[in-house]
């Protein structure tokens, strides 16, 4: 946690973007007028915090007023997909100040992947006028486990070559600063949290795309459980079934209510979709099989959602992810499952909502993953 005595800690105070005077510092922290004076300097220094005008003033010289300075370093974010390549940038509140998304796939193997990522990164900081000097570091999301203490993937299902690659010190050589690797579904809880539930503090982001997972947020704060493992619940046995997933078990949800488990049940039906985009096109052009095939994937999510719920009790669960942009049909299955076999004290003031973050959601995250480590350090 944040000394608040350090400089972080003070600049911690800031964040909310309210100007404060020397002297509001001083009684929000408690601490000394000379250590305040020079955190405020060291931060002055370095550009994280600016002078904001002068407070009224009660008699002699009005105090001057400093506020957080959110352009004084960029954050470099990465998503990358089965199937996608997002690249951003992002202020020090994790504002996205530009972005490039691109075709690319995750079985080119890493050193094809990141390369075109670090390709992109400099396109974008040239782009936008900027130097890696400004970068205060890189956050990027995986489409499969991740060991976080190390950034390198564990025995990921999708990502072939992967196993256990350095993506750390693979970026670290192209970029100054820390370089922080979760799996995608984490950061795009972090995303969600810190932009539209900051107030909220027991979350769960589930993604449903070519995968399923779900990123938990306990107490207000990412909870990646002792390994990095925690929230894989794709992985958990849908009851009733045992089609053969990726991963070598029979039953998983992932198997039976993923994107490429609906686009696989749409083609014996005599339909062409490939992929999530194809099933949420059908559902969207009223194709029934796809819309009735949709909402009974969001009932089997839901039986398995409904056990998180009995055993995490969220207060809000969040439907991210590609087929997530098919509509109700996904929402309604997975509210009908939960609020039918959960307890009504878990359900009382659940809310079960679609992601107001969207596509952003990843690349946002892996800044605020970013940005909470640095404040944190």
């Amino acid at each position: 946690m944040t000394d608040p005595g350090s400089a972080h800690g003070v600049l911690r105070l800031l964040l909310d973007g309210q100007p404060r005077t020397r002297a509001e510092l001083i009684e929000l922290t408690g601490l000394a007028r000379s250590t305040v004076t020079g955190r405020l300097e060291e931060l002055l220094a370095a550009g994280f915090v600016v002078p904001s005008g002068e407070a009224a003033s009660s008699g002699g010289r009005p105090p001057a007023r400093f506020r957080f300075n959110p352009t004084a370093r960029l954050v470099l974010a990465g998503d990358v997909g089965a199937t996608h390549l997002t690249v951003a940038l992002a202020d020090l509140t994790g504002e996205i100040v530009d972005t490039v998304t691109v075709a690319q796939s995750i079985d080119d193997g890493p050193e094809a992947v990141l390369t075109a990522f670090a390709g992109h990164a400099r396109a974008l900081l040239s782009r936008t006028g900027h130097s890696t000097d400004r970068l205060a570091g890189t956050g990027i999301g995986l489409p499969g486990p991740v060991e976080h203490s190390t950034g390198r993937p564990n025995h990921p299902p999708i990502m072939p070559g992967w196993d256990s690659y350095d993506v750390v010190s693979r970026i670290t050589a192209e970029f100054p600063g820390p370089v922080l690797v979760d799996n995608d579904v984490n950061i795009m809880a972090l995303g969600e949290h810190t932009t539209q539930y900051a107030e909220v503090e027991h979350l769960l982001f589930v993604k449903v795309a070519t995968g399923i997972g779900a990123g938990v947020i306990s107490g207000g704060r990412l909870h990646r459980g002792a390994q990095g493992a925690a929230g894989d619940i794709g992985h958990i046995q849908a009851p009733g079934h045992d089609e053969l997933c990726r991963c070598g078990n029979h039953g998983c949800l992932e198997a039976v209510a993923s994107a490429s488990a609906i686009a696989a049940q749409l083609r014996t039906a005599g339909l062409e979709p490939r992929s999530s985009l194809d099933v949420v096109e059908l559902v969207r052009s009223g194709n029934t099989a796809a819309t009735q095939a949709v909402r009974q994937a969001g009932r089997e999510i839901g039986t398995v959602l409904a056990a998180c719920v009995s055993l995490l009790n969220p207060s809000v669960i969040v439907i991210g992810g590609s087929l997530a942009q098919a509509g109700d049909c996904l929402l309604a299955g997975i509210r009908e499952t939960i609020y039918g076999r959960s307890l009504p004290l878990a359900t009382t003031e659940l809310t079960v909502a679609a992601s107001r973050t969207g596509r952003q959601a990843a690349v946002r995250g892996a800044a605020a993953m970013v940005l909470q480590h640095t404040l944190d350090s």
